[in-house]
């Protein structure tokens, strides 16, 4: 009889910490950008925030080389494995397709025996540098989900950068140094992601993880996406949550996971001793058979399609919102300035939508189906960053005296935290909030919101069902020894 007590207060404990996570652990992937919901004037659309699915997206970039003629076979040329430097019996000649290393073979199907891949000249122009900028563009923004995987068919380098750039190859900053010695390379101390925190994510670091000299199994180098990534969501990114969160919110980590461009700037091939062996150059080259680059496209936050036409990636927009990257809002629809997409409230997130202009406007049930479902910004944990609501660029007074525009109502423009709505031209809110919807808390126009400052509504809803599961499971308890608290005292207590 006690075990099964034991197994109903084991069962009833996980349900209670399953409800306090601040997070769900399952919870949507921003795939669905509105749907349909019923109200008394029948199907309305309910938007909310939606993204591209994550995939290959070297199907879709463009390559270039520098300097252009680096690419070996032009004129055919003999070089020699690395390990073993009077083994020459290898051939590169771009004029025959078996013999030929043409770029394209860093981005075709790797799985067949043996692998195919591009392959610099050799360093027969000794003690010039061999130096190669492998760059890649996609002609649109897209935002990095998994690791960018360079494995190399030679040595790997003995230095390396990987770059980026934001601005479709105007400027560029590193991303992060690769070398055998970096002190000596790039006068920094080496370092791994390992090395991080969730405040230092952002630095740039020079590895020696990925530069050793050649061997049959160490031919790949990494940019550790989900490694920062587990930084906030933990290191099996259960709690992705946590992770939108902090993108939602602070935008130079947004940032560093954005880019237009990639450069891979090789500096120095794989040598495998301190000293060059000048009577072997033909043993020392660049040959990469493979690169991997997962993203999506960005959007705002304001489509879940990204079409391929014309050699260009574009959005496919939703939410009154148009542009490459669903940037601006469409014509009609700036009754307010635009903005993008939220992460938050997780897991729906808000959509931010383009409102029609005043000048636009047809009729009241029109204005208010266009609007996004504001009173999803309720945000159920006060520790949670609330989203950054977009509020129309009309005057509140000149929007109170429009005929055909209503700030609130009862139906789709709630008032928030229990305001109430005063002729359908301003939220009466309490003490504690403010702003149109009262959707902002007074503290955080103060200075912030500390945990003292006695304003925001604890998650009701969370303590009622606490104190459900805990009358649930009285009957269940052997009788006690020492008087049992009371409910109410049990959630004090907590």
């Amino acid at each position: 009889m006690y075990w099964s007590r034991f197994l109903s207060i084991h069962a009833l404990w996980v349900t209670v910490s399953s409800v306090m996570q601040p997070y769900p652990l399952v919870w949507g992937h921003y795939d669905l950008c509105k749907t349909q919901i019923y109200t008394e004037e029948g199907k309305v659309w309910d938007y909310m925030a939606c993204q591209p699915e994550s995939t290959d997206m070297t199907k879709y970039l463009k390559v270039k080389l520098d300097p252009p003629d680096i690419t070996c076979g032009d004129p055919p040329e003999t070089f020699c494995a690395m390990g073993n430097p009077y083994m020459c019996n290898n051939e590169c000649d771009a004029s025959t397709p078996e013999l030929a290393h043409p770029p394209e073979l860093m981005f075709d199907f790797e799985g067949r025996h043996p692998s195919t891949f591009w392959q610099s000249a050799t360093w027969k122009d000794y003690p010039k540098p061999l130096q190669v900028n492998i760059t890649l563009s996609w002609s649109k923004t897209i935002e990095l989900t998994d690791n960018i995987v360079i494995t190399f068919e030679s040595g790997r380098p003995d230095q390396m950068i990987l770059e980026k750039s934001l601005d479709y190859g105007r400027t560029w900053q590193p991303y992060q140094y690769y070398a055998t010695d970096c002190l000596d390379a790039f006068h920094m101390d080496p370092k791994s992601v390992k090395d991080l925190s969730q405040h230092t994510v952002l630095e740039i670091i020079c590895t020696e993880e990925y530069s050793t000299g050649y061997t049959t199994n160490s031919k790949i180098i990494h940019f550790e996406i989900k490694d920062r990534f587990a930084f906030f969501a933990g290191p099996w990114l259960r709690n992705m949550a946590s992770l939108y969160g902090q993108l939602d919110t602070t935008k130079k980590l947004r940032d560093f996971f954005t880019v237009t461009d990639l450069r891979i700037r090789l500096l120095r091939p794989a040598v495998g001793e301190i000293f060059v062996d000048e009577l072997h150059l033909t043993r020392y080259f660049y040959a990469i058979s493979d690169i991997k680059v997962h993203g999506r496209c960005k959007c705002n936050l304001h489509a879940t399609v990204c079409v391929y036409d014309n050699s260009k990636l574009a959005c496919e927009c939703e939410h009154n919102t148009t542009g490459p990257d669903c940037g601006k809002c469409k014509k009609n629809y700036q009754g307010r300035p635009w903005s993008p997409g939220s992460y938050l409230p997780i897991p729906k997130g808000t959509a931010n939508t383009c409102i029609p202009s005043i000048s636009s406007i047809g009729n009241p049930s029109k204005f208010n189906r266009m609007w996004p479902n504001i009173s999803s910004l309720e945000v159920s944990n006060p520790k949670q960053v609330a989203p950054k609501v977009a509020l129309p660029t009309v005057p509140p007074v000149q929007v109170a005296n429009h005929k055909r525009a209503n700030v609130c109502d009862n139906e789709l423009l709630h008032c928030q935290n229990g305001g109430t709505c005063h002729n359908h031209a301003r939220c009466q809110c309490p003490a504690a909030y403010t702003g149109v919807l009262c959707e902002k808390r007074r503290c955080e126009e103060a200075g912030g919101c500390g945990a003292r400052s006695g304003q925001g509504a604890p998650p009701r809803g969370r303590a009622a069902l606490l104190l459900l599961m805990l009358l649930a499971l009285l009957p269940l308890l052997p009788p006690p020894a020492t008087p049992i608290p009371t409910p109410t005292q049990a959630l004090l207590a907590i």
